[in-house]
Parts: structure tokens; sequence; C-alpha cells
């Protein structure tokens, strides 16, 4: 649905976004991260069609954004940071001169209808915008996004100025807009993006840094696996303890186990380390079953997406695993970017 081919972006000498490559598929929603002066900002411009690039193509449902930019544009809805609201009209008002600026082809009172249900948005829509609290001008931002039900959806900041109610239900409605929808989305916190989006990109000094599931990443920067268990054994007393760091160190795969504090009498919480690519959960379940042993806590320690994106944009190389999504243009092999290095060309043009 959304390709974008070595996409390059200049302003004057300074190079703010670097020769990225990726791809977005139908029904599939995207978190865009990125610290500021990334080149997060400039991307997202260019796939909206905002900005130009310098080098590079994106191409929107096949129509390059460039070459045919009002066709790409009509299967776009792109809610700004600062929704792009004329706050002397009313919501009804508003929305109905978006879908004559965007010459819609729906049938106009039910599509606007629907739009408004779909935002819990129909009990202000003869309200002035100005008078309307933030929370709601946001709504009405992605209402307009909605506006003409086109493939893909850009959002950037979605949620900022909500209260946490209001929170989870735009998230809830991004959800489900990303099983009919293209969605990309920007935000700065990370919850959200985890709790919200199949897969997650994140830019650093105007590289391709990650690109992958959450989990994914994580193990390729951390080249481990860990679990806690918290396992009662027979007696409840200390003398199980032994036994049952023993018995997990002849689980295949195994490389360490450690006995942590007792949680509750007799019963302790195991850190184990496995080989990487090895999961040994079911292995552990298996054991501790026929010991008469109870597991009563299984925890994976994997990082969270916040030390992802400090680990990632505060100077630790990571090594980007070869897939459909990404390539690049050394006959496909695996990026390896080190973001240790000094990049003299990052950060022109981003605010």
């Amino acid at each position: 649905m959304i390709e974008v081919k070595n996409l390059t972006k200049f302003y004057g000498d300074k190079k703010a976004v670097d020769n990225i490559s990726f791809k977005v598929n139908k029904g599939e929603i995207l978190g865009f991260l990125g610290p500021n002066g990334a080149g997060k900002s400039t991307t997202m411009n260019i796939l909206t069609g905002y900005i130009s690039s310098s080098s590079g193509q994106v191409l929107i449902n096949g129509t390059d954004i460039l070459e045919e930019p009002t066709k790409a544009k009509k299967n776009i809805g792109y809610l700004p940071e600062i929704p792009p609201l004329y706050v002397d009209m009313t919501v009804s008002e508003y929305l109905n001169f978006m879908f004559d600026l965007k010459k819609c082809k729906q049938p106009r009172k039910s599509h606007i209808k629907d739009v408004c249900s779909l935002c819990k948005i129909t009990d202000v829509e003869n309200r002035i915008i100005k008078n309307l609290s933030k929370g709601y001008r946001q709504r009405v931002g992605l209402a307009q996004a909605l506006i003409g039900n086109p493939p893909v959806l850009i959002l950037d900041e979605p949620t900022v100025g909500l209260d946490p109610k209001q929170i989870i239900e735009i998230r809830t409605l991004i959800k489900k807009l990303g099983k009919g929808h293209t969605v990309i989305l920007s935000s700065h916190i990370l919850s959200e993006i985890q709790a919200v989006c199949d897969r997650i990109i994140i830019i650093n000094k105007g590289v391709l840094a990650a690109d992958g599931t959450a989990d994914s990443i994580s193990q390729n920067i951390t080249n481990q696996h860990r679990i806690t268990a918290r396992i009662e054994g027979n007696t409840k007393t200390i003398a199980d303890k032994p036994k049952i760091v023993e018995t997990i160190k002849s689980i295949k795969g195994v490389k360490y186990v450690r006995a942590d504090m007792e949680r509750e009498k007799g019963i302790y919480d195991y850190d184990i380390e496995s080989e990487q690519g090895i999961d040994i959960r079911r292995e552990l379940n298996k054991i501790c079953t026929e010991k008469n042993w109870n597991i009563l806590m299984l925890q994976l320690s994997e990082l969270t997406l916040e030390d992802i994106f400090l680990k990632i944009t505060m100077g630790e190389g990571i090594v980007i695993p070869k897939d459909e999504n990404n390539t690049d243009n050394n006959d496909n092999k695996v990026n390896h970017i080190n973001l240790n290095k000094e990049d003299n060309n990052n950060n022109g043009g981003e605010k």
C-alpha cells in the first residue's frame, strides 16, 4: 500500500533523511518513532506530499506522490499534530467543507454521519469548533482525515492533549481502523505505540535504525533470551531450591540459572537465560508438572519499547534483519547500522 524507495532529503547541504526504504502493507498499523531532529517529521511530510524529496520515490497505492500528487493524495487521510481546523465553523460545516474540498463521491449525509459516530463527535456537530475542548478538537481533526474513507491514514500525535479515557477510546478506534486501512502512527508516547502498532520503525540521524516488532528488535539488541519463573517446590522449604536449580540447568539450551529472593514461604524466583532462538517455556512447564512443582508466575524479561528506543537513539548499534519490508541497495544484504558514528549531515531542517 505504501512503498518508500531510497528516500533522501537535503536542506541546503544538510541531509535530513538518508536513503531510507520500507514498505507498509494493507491493514498494517506502523508505529513511526524517532527523537527530535531525527528526520521523522521530514519523512512524514514527504509521505503526505507536503514537501518533496531530494531523491528517491514514494508510492501510495502504486501512485508516485511526486509524479501524480492529486491521485496519490486521494488515497491519504492526514492528521497533523496540530489539526487544520477552521475554528469559526461548526463541526458540521467544517466536515461538509472538507467533503467538498476532497471531492468525495460517497453519499454526503450518511457518510458524514458515520464519520461523526465513529469519532464520537455527534453530540457536538452543531457547535462552533473554537468553543470545543482540545480533546474534541482532536477528534474533529481525526474525522476530517476519515472523510472520503481513504485507504491510507497518516496520524501525527493523534492523542496529544486527550485525557486517559479519551486516549483509550482513540487507541481502540485506531486499532479498528487498522482492519480496513493502512495506518502510520507517529507518537512520543511509547506505550501508545506498543499498545496499538503491529510493527515499529525507528529513524535516527536520518537513517532507518530499526524495523520490526518490539520483540524482534529487542532480541536483536540484547542477543539473549531471559525469563523469570516463580516456582513452588514439593516441600515448600529452602531444600527445594537447589533441586529446582539443577533440574532447570539440565534443560537443553539453558545457559544460566540463578535463584532469586524468597517471594513467599518456600517459593523463589528463578532467573533463567537460554541460548538465542531457544524457547524453554514448554519444556520447563513439562518438567515442573512431572516433579509436581507449581509455576506461579512466568515472565519474559524482554526490553520495553522505551528501553529499545533509548538504546538505539543514545548510541547502541543494532543489526536490522533482512525481510520483505526492509531491503537495501546491495543485493538485499543485511543492513549494519552503527549509531555510535556521528553523521555530519543529519538534522538539517528538522525542528
